[in-house]
């Protein structure tokens, strides 16, 4: 896989437009590869109704696909940085970072892709990930490293009515982060009868 360091990490923060950008240019190379992949975590969010991340851009797809699309991203002009972490690699696109993830926090990413809604997001046409499956990774993700509840708390609001709370709740048991925010949204009512039993 290409392991450029030139232009990571950004130079500076981007803004909505630059990290728009970045989706779009990676989301048609990644289409054009005809590999299953949909968008993920902030902008998923964002194309069901949640505010706008203000970050990153997260794409999802398979393992065995990563190596391949890697390459593709390479072939079409971008750079690709791996991390030392194996479960992404990121694209720096001028001051913004895509990151392309193949490991999935509360399912299995086949099933992720299986379910993702086609979706018209900056006037492409892209999967993009379940609104359950995108609450459920973004709740495993909290750890007593990372327990941003105020950054999480707008997006479960915005994007509640959408959700399979019983099942978010199933994949949430034994995982106390999760759990808390859970007790949080059920005691503010926001989703109420969503606390952990017990």
């Amino acid at each position: 896989m290409p392991a450029e360091a030139s232009g990571y990490p950004p130079r500076m923060n981007p803004t909505s437009d630059d990290l728009r950008e970045a989706l779009k240019t990676v989301a048609v190379v990644l289409k054009g590869t005809g590999r299953p992949f949909a968008l993920a975590g902030g902008y998923a969010a964002w194309a069901h109704g949640a505010p706008e991340s203000i970050n990153d851009v997260d794409f999802l797809v398979r393992a065995e696909d990563a190596e391949e699309l890697a390459a593709e991203l390479a072939a079409a002009g971008l750079t690709v940085v791996q991390p030392p972490e194996d479960w992404l690699f990121k694209v720096p696109i001028g001051p913004s970072v895509v990151d392309v993830i193949h490991r999935s926090l509360s399912a299995t990413v086949e099933g992720e892709l299986e379910r993702a809604e086609s979706r018209g997001v900056l006037s492409v046409e892209m999967p993009v990930v379940s609104v359950t499956d995108l609450v459920s990774d973004k709740l495993l993700a909290l750890t007593e490293h990372y327990c941003d509840v105020a950054a999480v708390l707008p997006v479960l609001r915005a994007l509640r009515e959408q959700v399979d709370w019983p099942e978010v709740v199933r994949r949430a048991e034994g995982h106390p982060f999760a759990e808390a925010v859970l007790f949080l949204l059920d005691r503010l009512e926001v989703v109420p009868g969503v606390a952990p039993a017990g």
